[in-house]
């Protein structure tokens, strides 16, 4: 590794070397300054698209659901939240039986030692062939998050949860229009 990071700075004109010391070692990079280019200017950022409906959100870490809550609260959602795959299928079952059925399922794609969002949504769309079920990973490169559709989600965020990437992919996807 480092004698590749040797090499992409020389091959820029730079500089690169270790310092130790009693507190661990440090990497110095210098690199040439290089011209200021004009960039592009960034399209205006759109406002977070408020909306309603019931959401059931599983993931396994409590620090995401909590952003999830605060994220979906603010946008006008009720959300409930399960810990892992067989307790989401257990709170969308009973969510049936009582005829207050979840707009949209937000299911990570991974839960260590439980059942994640794959497993689950395979399941659930057996219980309700109607589903709408949003994978959600960050892992953005994984086959089940790129091609989302083949594995039965309808969309797909990714982690860390951004306000504005989740009310567009809710709007899109309870409103039911592909893409």
């Amino acid at each position: 590794g480092l004698s590749v990071a040797h090499s992409i700075v020389r091959q820029h004109g730079g500089k690169i070397w270790a310092e130790s010391g009693s507190g661990g070692a440090s990497f110095v990079i210098l690199l040439p300054a290089g011209k200021a280019a004009s960039l592009p200017k960034p399209a205006p950022d759109q406002e977070p698209q408020p909306g309603h409906g019931r959401i059931l959100v599983m993931d396994d870490d409590p620090a995401i659901r909590a952003t999830a809550q605060k994220i979906l609260t603010r946008l006008g959602y009720e959300a409930t939240f399960a810990g892992d795959g067989e307790e989401a299928i257990e709170l969308y079952r009973q969510a049936l039986e009582v005829e207050r059925r979840f707009d949209v399922v937000v299911m990570d794609l991974t839960v260590p030692g439980a059942m994640g969002g794959k497993e689950a949504t395979t399941r659930l769309l057996k219980l309700d062939p109607q589903l709408k079920a949003i994978v959600s990973s960050g892992y953005s490169h994984d086959p089940v998050v790129t091609d989302y559709r083949r594995f039965g989600f309808v969309g797909a965020v990714s982690k860390p949860y951004e306000i504005r990437e989740m009310s567009r992919v809710l709007a899109r996807v309870i409103k039911g229009r592909s893409g």
